[in-house]
């Protein structure tokens, strides 16, 4: 009995299970194409929107900003001292 318990539980789990997909996004750069078509896919490989944009230009596709690239550390607030 417990081995057919077993059984159901484990053919339900793989039942559910769906297939992970992997990261679009490349965290390494900060703007990415979004191609468009049968076969669309995002390209993250560039350093700026105008080198994205030419890439793109003539193509069906548009520049976005990478949402997972991680924001340059803020520059530390420069301290005066009052004399």
């Amino acid at each position: 009995m417990r081995a057919l318990t077993i059984a159901i539980l484990t053919a339900a789990a793989v039942a559910v299970t769906v297939p992970a997909q992997a990261q679009t996004y490349d965290p390494d750069y900060p703007v990415c194409m979004q191609v468009y078509g049968r076969v669309g896919y995002i390209d993250c490989r560039f350093t700026s929107l105008p080198q994205c944009k030419a890439t793109a230009s003539g193509r069906s596709a548009g520049c976005i900003i990478n949402p997972y690239y991680p924001n340059p550390p803020a520059k530390p607030a420069v301290r005066r001292r009052h004399h």
